[in-house]
């Protein structure tokens, strides 16, 4: 099967992209297109470590000569809103706008934990730590929209969205707890965030009239777009994860095996958040692969489910969103 491919990703010498979960998986590979392409890539990982290690790992791997790759590892720690914080005001001392702002790190059906700040850890990472990252760093990809660029927020979900109930009186799962339902959950809100985020750069782009839920008029009077993606089934790290926090050795072994008979490379899971950032794509688009089950393949156009363009949910959600990490976007 053709489609499209990182050689059609335009170059993006000037340009910063922020991704999130930079020093592995779909976020390590979505860095090493970026930078090959000329962008300056500002890591944002868990572990600077880590990220440090992963970006010399792209150096020795890129294509291009190794001192033209511009990599920034910064700390940034999804499960607390002070290092989003810490990590924001970081990103504005140091750089005048952001064009690409890559919402992907992310947590998989983990035993059920807290975060920093007491938030269930799916819901609290996959949501609201990119839901805070994104507010604060918005006045930076105002500022590049504003000089005539095409910046973008791009949001990782995922297909097990299909699966996610939105339950606002438990949002953090005190009451009861399944790791899956609460990583659909959490994938479900990803897409809730960047449609009605795009709603809202509609609507200060067109004086308040408001469009379709699928409005594809995204943003241009603002040059700024909220795409959401989703990556199939990539064999990245993340499936090892959540079999070795289950304790089950056989689950281990389950998933080593689906990745290798079902996945696809974490570089090929990679090309629909590529696609996303930097195709000629409408703002509050879904972009997948366009394999059986959407599971493989290049990326594509597609449609997230029915309860993803709930309207009222996703204002619910965005008003929550705001009371519980304090942060209020300029619009």
């Amino acid at each position: 099967m053709s489609g499209w491919t990182t050689d059609e990703m335009p170059r993006l010498d000037g340009k910063t992209v922020v991704v999130t979960g930079a020093n592995s998986g779909l976020g390590y590979e979505g860095t090493l297109a970026f930078a090959e392409k000329g962008a300056t890539v500002v890591m944002a990982c868990r572990s600077v470590d880590r990220g440090e290690r992963a970006a010399d790992e792209i150096r020795r791997e890129s294509a291009v000569d190794r001192g033209a790759v511009d990599l920034d590892v910064r700390e940034c720690d999804l499960a607390s809103l002070d290092s989003v914080r810490t990590f924001a005001e970081g990103l504005a001392a140091d750089y005048d706008a952001v064009d690409v702002c890559c919402n992907n790190a992310g947590v998989m059906a983990i035993p059920r934990g807290e975060t920093e700040d007491g938030f269930e850890t799916q819901f609290g990472v996959n949501h609201l730590g990119h839901f805070a990252l994104t507010g604060r760093l918005f006045p930076l990809l105002e500022a590049a929209a504003g000089v005539g660029g095409a910046a973008r927020v791009v949001t990782q979900s995922s297909g097990a969205h299909e699966q996610g109930e939105m339950d606002f009186s438990d949002l953090n799962w005190e009451r009861s707890y399944g790791k899956w339902k609460a990583y659909g959950r959490s994938k479900l809100a990803n897409l809730l965030f960047a449609y009605e985020l795009q709603r809202r750069i509609n609507v200060a782009g067109t004086s308040g009239e408001d469009g379709d839920e699928t409005d594809a008029d995204s943003g241009d009077d603002l040059g700024l777009r909220s795409v959401a993606c989703h990556p199939g089934y990539a064999a990245t790290n993340l499936q090892l994860r959540t079999a070795e926090e289950s304790g089950n050795p056989l689950m281990k072994i389950g998933m080593k095996a689906a990745n290798a008979v079902l996945g696809q490379d974490a570089a090929t899971g990679a090309l629909p958040m590529l696609y996303a950032a930097t195709a000629d794509v409408d703002g509050g688009a879904y972009v997948e692969p366009d394999g059986v089950a959407n599971m493989r393949g290049p990326p594509t156009v597609g449609r997230s489910n029915d309860d993803s363009y709930d309207r009222a949910d996703a204002r619910r959600l965005w008003e929550y969103s705001e009371e519980a990490t304090g942060v209020e976007f300029p619009r």
